[in-house]
């Protein structure tokens, strides 16, 4: 027996006695399918939302006719008996699809559930404002020496948390943010250099770290995989990113998915301060911390 007439039967059975209750399964198909678009739409994937949506009430329309059919005239049995079954598989198809198209998705989200807590959040530690202005003057310092010799990197700010299973395919450092440190983690004779380096308030807490990929198509091609790294993670995280350009030494910050490229030193620097949160300060002291990196 098919799945189609499985389900047929319980829909006969369904309708049969149908109630108010009913109300709240339209909901519930309402709020699926609206979970569905919502999902294909972040991933600039609407035609292939439109089709699923369709699709699944195609399923249902199908089945219901079959039901219609049978309850005005009983001699009917098996309608459309070659459609459905055509659906059937094309349902284990398109479900097999999904999955190998959106694993690293399903990862992130199957990770979140497994696990009790946020590794991230073991970090927890007080920064004060001036370890923060002073780690953001580091942070830029490093990112004008690597744009200089034309060094690759990607620095990726915590807000407040992040996915464990990134942090877990680096190296852990829980190490105090400086300059040197940022370019010799960076330097194409380092072990590390490939992936993208955390940070959370002044310490940087791992290197070596793997990113999901953006999955948009509209991403202009001169732009690396350090850049849809950056967009991915922002997409799924509240994090904000910057990227050094190895191949023109152009500094770029991504946040939400949204890329800003040409970054100065001190358009550079006043954004890390508000992914750190810092409130502004026009102090004479804070201008001579922001002067020293350049």
């Amino acid at each position: 027996m098919s799945t189609f007439a499985l389900i047929s039967t319980d829909m006969k059975d369904y309708v049969e006695h149908i109630g108010w209750w009913s109300i709240i399964d339209l909901v519930v198909l309402i709020g699926v399918l609206t979970v569905i678009l919502l999902f294909f739409k972040k991933r600039n994937s609407l035609k292939l939302a439109i089709f699923t949506v369709a699709y699944i009430l195609l399923y249902i329309l199908v089945v219901f006719a079959g039901i219609y059919a049978e309850k005005v005239n009983e001699n009917v049995v098996g309608f459309m008996y070659l459609t459905k079954r055509i659906m059937d598989f094309v349902s284990v198809f398109f479900i097999a699809a999904f999955v190998v198209v959106y694993q690293s998705d399903l990862k992130a989200f199957f990770n979140k559930i497994a696990r009790t807590h946020d590794k991230s959040q073991e970090y927890e530690f007080s920064s004060t404002d001036d370890e923060l202005v002073n780690a953001a003057g580091q942070i830029v310092k490093a990112c004008q020496n690597m744009a200089k010799n034309d060094v690759g990197a990607l620095i990726i700010i915590v807000r407040t948390s992040i996915s464990s299973h990134i942090l877990e395919t680096g190296t852990e450092l829980n190490a105090e943010i400086s300059s040197g440190l940022l370019e010799s983690i960076f330097s194409t004779k380092g072990p590390l250099h490939d992936g993208a380096v955390i940070v959370k308030g002044s310490r940087l807490l791992s290197a070596g770290c793997f990113l999901p990929l953006s999955q948009e198509v509209d991403i202009a091609k001169e732009l690396g995989t350090r850049h849809r790294a950056a967009i991915g993670v922002t997409e799924e995280s509240d994090v904000f990113a910057i990227v050094v350009s190895e191949e023109t030494g152009i500094i770029s910050t991504v946040e939400k998915g949204k890329i800003r490229r040409y970054m100065t030193p001190e358009k550079l620097f006043e954004q890390i301060k508000v992914a750190y949160g810092i409130t502004q300060d026009t102090s004479g002291r804070e201008k001579k911390r922001e002067n020293r990196f350049l």
